[in-house]
Order: structure tokens, then C-alpha cells, then sequence
């Protein structure tokens, strides 16, 4: 017999069923709640910990500070694994202390640097402690000094310093005059004196086992370098010290491959990519995976105008080549985006007077000692003309005639009395006025009118010259008339600049308007070209453009610039170079008209060694006199801009320095020694999954590394202050009282 459940034990069962539902709601809310309240009281923050693996393009060298100037991927590790007495700020763009602190007197001549506490070398270990000194210091800076020293540039910066040491952890420099920048030549990296024992200064670029197996004291220590089939390794380490900042990533692997093919042929090893080339549309060649970030550095392309060239010296042929280039066009065709038109790249330039204008170029240029074929003729007719308006003589300019025919020329007795005409006795007419008359034969003989222009003169009886008239004759109908409409565009030229207001505005014509046509001035049509410019002396306006083929983007913008002043009558003959031993003998030798290169002015925006005239190239013949520290690339000497860019090293008073700044644009504007093209834009690209990059206002390539201590690829979250599991009950709390 089937037993049915009792009521009670029915309700017990939904009971059991209900109770578990509402501690499962219960566990649940709180969890949910736990959750809540963490969120609410943590922080994301960075933690330690990840490896940023970039890639570039170039060749490794040795890795000494010293000498990494013209090798930007040995600048990046160097960055790393060196530090200085100072550092440059890319966020702050100030010069701040690094490895030392910095006191300056009053007078801005002595500065003291202070080493700070607990400050050590990589290969610093308990057993054998390696502590940076003041001993350290004045190695680095002494050896630089040393005239036997192989980086002569660097060498530069501290002419007129003398270094002293004051204990084992302070250096005093003290400089000869006030310089303003002296800062940033503390920034470079500072080398351990024990690893260069017995090394002379003249063999310091040659410390093999130290270049290859650096020891400094940045953020980050060489491990190790790996040759692979593809690529160059180079493993740096976080370094444990007191310093602030921290970083947060535990490696850096600089991967250092041939040719950008290669680095995108193993993209998916990499985090970075420095210096990201750019496709025919402008935008970056990465990856989707990869952000790309833009940024400029305080640099310019210019094309310097070699002002030792007589040709160069006039200042209005300057000033129609910079009128005549298109800034935008060049930048256009390159990706480029940055317009600059001066090399003071604080100031603001956005009221430059040279805008690209060509008909301003041409006016330039015509007031210039240059002058196209067209003005040549059109100033040989005007002479002519004065010459025949002026006395008795009144003949056709042009005349039509076969040869053996005769032209028939009359005058008065007055003017000229019983003279000659080219030689040939005047007939005196009987007549009321007394006029006399001469028939002028175009036989090959003395006295004839001869094919082409002729110079007619009346003399009296006693063979003065009482006038003369040029005179053009030609047998051809077809001459005839193009000689005749040149005659007429000469009498209306004439009238357009002395009578402008008796024609109407589209009647008038300049001398723009004019083409020389098989030697003779017509109207210019649109398909005409531009012919080259000529002197008075018959020589053409021709000008050497030099440049270099690395980066490519100069010898395209050589040949856009030399199209464009094409158009203006310069016949302007580009010269790419490729080996690198060759472009720099010729710009030692200022072996150019023109040289299109850049220029970096570093943090400190000194534009003194570019402009001042101390750094102009003595050319004296003797190649041992060249210099190369010979910045001056324009050869561009001017006593107004050589003291304001005195004062602008010298002053602390900022605005003294900006008035300067101010007075010295005006200057370069007027002079034009260089035409001033663009700021370079580079990319980065990095993976999305590396967090905190914030490149700032780089000076260097390197300068986006002052900021890895940003950069993170792992994070954790932690209490905010005062804040722990423990404050879960009177967060509750809370919550229920709100509610």
C-alpha cells in the first residue's frame, strides 16, 4: 500500500530549501560587497617586475659616453647605464641634479657639485665596495680637457673651466666668464677612474674590454651582449640603488638589427621600436598591436647659404630664394608637418616676414645684381630709347628693307647745318623751314645700313656729333614684325611705369610679363619657361646644392627646392653624396653654395656655436687649420648678432635674455644667411600592453629613457592610507546608515 509524505515533513523540506537559497543570497552580497569595498579603498599602482624588449635599426659601437654623439643607438644604452652629476627634465625641460647636487654663486662662475649618499658603481659589492668619488668626477672632466683627447667637440664644452676637487665627494668648476648653459654640460655620464688605470686620454675611444663590458651607475646595469642571426642583443638590468626614482621594469633588451625589413620580420619579440619610419602618406609603419608616438626634437633642416660665394653675397638674391621656397610643398611631399622659419626655436615665429610669395621672389630677385634674359633685353631697348628720344634724330626704330634699297632720312638745317649722316653728306632741301635730307644705302659698304642695329650719327661741318640713334634693319617680313611688336610692348612698358593711370589695370605689363623669344620680347604665355639668370658680366646664376643621402628625405627635398627655384631663373645643380667620409670632407672645406643639413640646439635651445662668427671655417688652404668644431655652416659673420649671442649666453635675467632673443630674429631675418625648412618628426611605436609612456620635450632620442621609471608592464592594487581589511565592518556600517 502506497505511503504518502506527511504535511510536516512536506514544510520541513521547503524549509531546508529556502534556508539554502538565503545563505547563498547572504554569501553572495557579501562577496559582492567585500568586492565593492576593495575597489573602493585600493589603488591601482605599478609594481616591479617585466622585460621591455625595443628594437632598432643601426650597428653597436662601444658603449663610453664619450664618444656616442653621432650613434643614437649606443646613446640609448649609454642613457641607461651611465649617469651624470645633472640630468635634463623632459617633463619639467629643466636641468635638474641626478647623481649630485648642484650650488651656483652669485656671480654665475663657480659651480659645486656635491656627490649625494650611498651613490656606487655596478660592480659595487660588500666584499669589495665601489663607491662613485670625487676622484671619479675629476677623471671625467680632466680627461675631456686633455688636448690629446680623440672627441675634440666635447672637448669644447669646457674650454675656460678649471676643475677642482674639494673633498672625496665635492668638485668645484669654476669658468672663466658667465655662461648660462654650463648646466647641461654636466649631464653626461660619469666613468669609473680604476676601469681606465694606465689608459692614456689619446686611447680612451680605443678601451675594448671596458666598451664592450661597461660599468656605470644609472638605473640600469650591463649584463650582456648576444649575437643572433638577425639581430644584436644587448641585456641591461635593473640596478639597486638609493636614488630616486624607482623603476619598475626588471629588464631591457636592446635588439639591434640591419634594416627596419628585418626588425618587422620579428615584430612579435618586440615591446618598442625607436625611430618608426614614416610611409609615402605620412603615417607610421606599425604594427595594430602598436601605439605610435609623435614627437619633435629641438632641431631644423635649413639650407645654409654659403656666404663666402661672391654669387652668395647678395642679400637680395638671399632674399628671393627664400621668398621663392615652398616650405609647405617640400614638407608636403616629405610627411614632415613642422614649418620652421627661424633657428631661435623658443620664439614665436608665426609673424616671419618671408612667406613663400613668388612674386615677391622675382621682385627680390630683380633688384638683385641677377637678372633673367628678359630684364637684359628690356634694359638694353630703354637705353636705346632714351638715347633716341633725346636730339634731332627722328627715325623708325625698325626698319624693313631689302639690300640694295635705300632709307630716306630727313632733318633740319638748324640742327645740324650742312653736316653728315653715317658718313654720307646731307642735301639741303629749298625750302621755307630748311630741311636737308640724306638717302642712307644698305649695299655692303662704309656708310651703309647693315643687317641688325646700326648706329646712326649726325655730325655738323666740323664732324661734332650733334646726335645719334640705334637703328635695327632686317630684309625678313617675319623679324620685321616681331621687331615691330617688341617695340610696341617696349612703349607700353613705358607707359605702365610712368603713366599707369592712363591705362586700364589689365593693359599694364612689368617686366614679368615679358618673354625673350629668339632674342627679341614678347608676351609671356603659361607654357613659357623661366630662363636662367645672368649678370651684367654674362655669367648664369648657377648654385651647387650639397647634401648627404642619410636621412633619404634630403636628397628629395634637394630636388623639390632646386624645381622650385628653377622657376625663379637659378639654375641650382643638386649633389647627393653617399659615402659619409666624403660629405664631411666637403663640409669641412665648405665645398658647397649651398648645403641642406640639420642642426640640434640639445635642452639648452644655444644657438651660439651655429651663428656666432667665432665658429666660421678658416679656409686658409692648410688642412691642419680646419676646424671641427666649425659649427658656423653658413659662414655667416655680423657683429650685432655675434653680441647678442654674448649676452645670451651670459645674462641670467630672463627677460634681458628674451629681448635679446627678440633683437636677434630681426637680425637673421634681415641678413637671411640660411632658409630655415622644417623640425623633424620621429616616431616611437610601443605594444598597448606597456603602461606609463610619457615622452615629454625630448632634447635627444635617449631623453625618452629619463622617463622609464614610468614605464610598467605589471601592476597591484594596495590600500589607500588608512585604509585595510580591518575597515570592512565601518564601511558596512556606513553603507546601512546611508541607506
Amino acid at each position: 500500500m502506497l505511503k504518502l509524505p506527511s504535511s510536516a515533513s512536506m514544510v520541513s523540506r521547503w524549509e531546508r530549501i529556502l534556508l539554502a537559497a538565503c545563505v547563498v543570497a547572504f554569501c553572495v552580497s557579501f562577496l559582492l560587497l567585500l568586492r565593492r569595498f576593495y575597489v573602493e579603498s585600493t589603488i591601482l599602482r605599478p609594481s616591479p617586475g617585466g622585460t621591455y624588449i625595443e628594437g632598432s635599426v643601426g650597428e653597436l659601437q662601444s658603449l663610453i659616453p664619450w664618444f656616442t654623439v653621432t650613434n643614437d643607438v649606443n646613446r640609448d644604452i649609454v642613457s641607461l647605464v651611465f649617469a651624470g652629476l645633472l640630468k635634463y627634465n623632459p617633463e619639467t625641460k629643466r636641468i635638474e641634479e641626478d647623481l649630485a647636487t648642484l650650488s651656483v654663486s652669485a656671480d654665475k662662475r663657480i659651480y659645486t657639485l656635491t656627490l649625494k649618499d650611498a651613490v656606487f658603481w655596478h660592480d659595487h659589492t660588500a666584499e669589495n665596495p665601489h663607491p662613485v668619488t670625487a676622484d671619479d668626477v675629476l677623471f671625467t672632466f680632466k680627461t675631456i680637457q686633455d688636448p690629446a683627447f680623440p672627441n675634440q667637440l666635447l672637448r669644447q664644452n669646457f674650454l675656460g673651466v678649471s676643475i677642482d676637487k674639494i673633498n672625496d665627494r665635492a668638485i668645484r668648476f669654476k669658468l672663466d666668464e658667465p655662461y648660462s648653459f654650463f648646466a647641461s654640460n654636466l649631464t653626461i655620464g660619469l666613468l669609473p677612474k680604476q676601469s681606465f688605470e694606465g689608459i692614456p686620454p689619446s686611447k680612451m675611444d680605443q678601451a675594448v674590454d671596458f666598451g664592450t663590458a661597461p660599468v656605470g651607475a644609472g638605473p640600469y646595469t650591463f649584463k650582456s651582449i648576444t649575437e643572433t642571426e638577425i639581430s644584436t642583443e644587448v641585456t641591461l638590468e635593473r640596478f639597486s640603488r638609493s636614488l630616486e626614482p624607482t623603476y619598475h621594469l626588471n629588464q631591457v633588451i636592446f635588439r639591434i638589427f640591419p634594416d627596419y625589413v628585418t626588425l618587422l620580420s620579428d615584430i612579435r619579440n618586440l615591446d618598442g621600436v625607436r625611430l618608426v619610419p614614416r610611409g609615402k602618406d605620412g603615417n607610421p609603419i606599425v604594427p595594430r598591436q602598436f601605439k605610435a608616438s609623435n614627437y619633435t626634437l629641438p632641431q631644423y633642416v635649413a639650407m645654409f647659404l654659403n656666404l663666402e660665394r661672391p654669387i652668395l653675397r647678395d642679400q637680395n638674391l638671399r632674399l628671393g630664394l627664400q621668398l621663392g621656397t615652398d616650405k609647405q610643398a617640400i614638407i608636403d611631399a616629405i610627411g614632415e608637418t613642422t614649418i620652421v622659419d627661424t633657428p631661435l626655436l623658443e620664439l614665436d615665429a608665426t609673424d616671419w616676414r618671408y612667406k613663400f610669395s613668388p612674386q615677391a621672389a622675382q621682385g627680390a630677385l630683380f633688384s638683385s645684381n641677377w637678372h633673367l634674359p628678359e630684364k637684359i633685353r628690356l634694359q638694353r631697348l630703354l637705353e636705346m630709347k632714351e638715347a633716341n628720344d633725346v636730339g634731332p634724330l627722328r627715325i623708325d626704330p625698325v626698319v624693313l628693307l631689302d639690300t640694295g634699297a635705300v632709307l630716306t632720312v630727313t632733318g633740319s638745317v638748324i640742327d645740324a647745318g650742312s653736316g653728315e649722316l653715317l658718313g654720307h653728306r646731307v642735301t639741303v632741301v629749298a625750302t621755307a623751314t630748311g630741311t636737308w635730307t640724306v638717302a642712307l644705302p644698305t649695299a655692303n659698304e662704309t656708310g651703309s645700313l647693315r643687317l641688325g642695329y646700326n648706329l646712326v650719327k649726325l655730325t655738323n661741318r666740323k664732324g661734332a656729333v650733334v646726335d645719334s640713334f640705334y637703328l635695327w634693319r632686317t630684309s625678313d617680313p617675319k623679324e620685321f614684325r616681331r621687331a615691330a611688336e617688341e617695340q610696341r610692348l617696349l612703349a607700353l612698358f613705358v607707359q605702365s611705369r610712368d603713366k599707369p593711370d592712363t591705362l586700364d589695370e589689365d593693359e599694364r605689363i612689368t617686366a614679368q610679363d615679358l618673354f625673350l623669344d629668339r632674342g627679341m620680347l614678347r608676351r609671356r604665355i603659361e607654357s613659357d619657361p623661366v630662363e636662367i639668370r645672368m649678370n651684367d658680366k654674362g655669367d648664369s646664376l648657377k648654385l651647387k646644392l650639397l647634401t648627404t643621402a642619410a636621412p633619404p628625405q634630403y636628397g628629395e627635398v634637394a630636388r623639390l627646392t632646386a624645381e622650385q627655384w628653377r622657376a625663379l631663373g637659378v639654375d641650382a645643380t643638386v649633389e647627393v653624396v653617399a659615402s659619409r667620409s666624403v660629405f664631411e670632407d666637403k663640409l669641412l672645406h665648405r665645398d658647397y653654395d649651398v648645403l641642406l643639413f640639420g642642426q640640434s640646439l640639445l635642452d639648452n635651445l644655444d644657438s651660439f656655436p651655429y651663428w656666432h662668427s667665432s665658429g666660421v671655417q678658416k679656409l686658409t688652404g692648410n688642412r691642419n687649420d680646419l676646424r671641427l668644431d666649425a659649427y658656423n655652416l653658413s659662414q655667416y659673420s655680423s657683429l650685432e648678432a655675434d653680441s647678442l649671442l654674448e649676452l645670451i649666453r651670459k645674462t641670467q635675467d630672463e627677460k634681458e635674455r628674451q629681448q635679446a632673443l627678440g633683437e636677434l630674429k630681426e637680425i637673421l631675418k634681415t641678413d637671411v644667411p640660411a632658409i630655415f625648412l622644417y623640425s623633424p618628426l620621429y616616431t616611437f611605436g610601443y605594444n598597448k600592453e606597456l603602461r606609463g609612456v610619457k615622452l615629454g620635450a625630448l632634447s635627444l632620442h635617449s631623453d625618452r629613457f629619463l622617463t622609464l621609471h614610468n614605464w610598467f608592464v605589471k601592476e597591484e592594487r594596495v590600500f589607500l592610507p588608512g585604509k585595510s581589511w580591518w575597515s570592512f565592518p565601518g564601511w558596512l556600517l556606513s553603507l546601512i546608515h546611508l541607506s
